[in-house]
């Protein structure tokens, strides 16, 4: 081998090596200031968890400035938000099949537009800083109202919450709330299909 070509391997290989450890770093400080954590939901008949990245609010505005109106946003940070049931579910009336999900979201002042999305993603956002998320693996779109939380949440938290019949998937950050009814599907199979709804 040529002292040329061995030079531009040897060049090559630090590149490759230097973006990885680049990316673990970035990864380490990302999650540092934004932990990983998993939401769970097991009861009448229904099993939920969505696992997230929890980014603090510091002080800054949250809806409008630091997460834009009108733009896809990963629900979190670090990576897409993932949401998985293992039956098929009611997601506000509208269909959702058993499976994995990336969870998006689209705030607007008034009402945030909610997309169970059916593929996998290699991070929440690409070079570009934009949401990966593909459109037309959109599963189901849904549109809920914004409500005003009692107090300021200083971390970005997903829940889940009993009312009544329908079990509550919760949004919430500085004062906005955003609630996702669920309620396990009891249609036969092949009785419903997804919906996509848009507003």
């Amino acid at each position: 081998m040529n002292s040329k070509l061995k030079t531009g391997l040897s060049i090559a290989g630090g590149l490759i090596a230097a973006g990885l450890l680049t990316m673990l770093i970035m990864r380490y400080t990302t999650k540092a200031h934004s932990p990983e954590d998993v939401a769970t939901y097991k009861q009448n008949g229904i099993e939920l968890e969505v696992f997230y990245n929890r980014p603090y609010r510091k002080d800054r505005e949250i809806f409008g400035e630091l997460v834009p109106y009108n733009e896809v946003w990963r629900t979190g940070a670090n990576e897409a938000t993932t949401f998985e049931t293992t039956s098929d579910i009611l997601v506000d009336g509208s269909l959702l099949k058993a499976g994995k999900y990336t969870l998006w979201s689209i705030p607007k002042q008034n009402s945030w537009k909610v997309i169970f999305n059916d593929q996998m993603y290699p991070w929440g956002i690409d070079m570009d800083k934009k949401a990966y998320r593909d459109p037309q693996f959109d599963a189901l779109i849904l549109e809920r109202p914004v409500e005003k939380s009692a107090g300021i949440t200083e971390q970005f938290t997903i829940s889940f919450e009993e009312a009544g019949d329908f079990v509550s998937m919760e949004l919430v950050w500085d004062q906005v709330k955003i609630e996702i009814p669920i309620k396990k599907e009891e249609t036969p199979t092949g009785a419903s299909t997804n919906a996509i709804i848009s507003g």
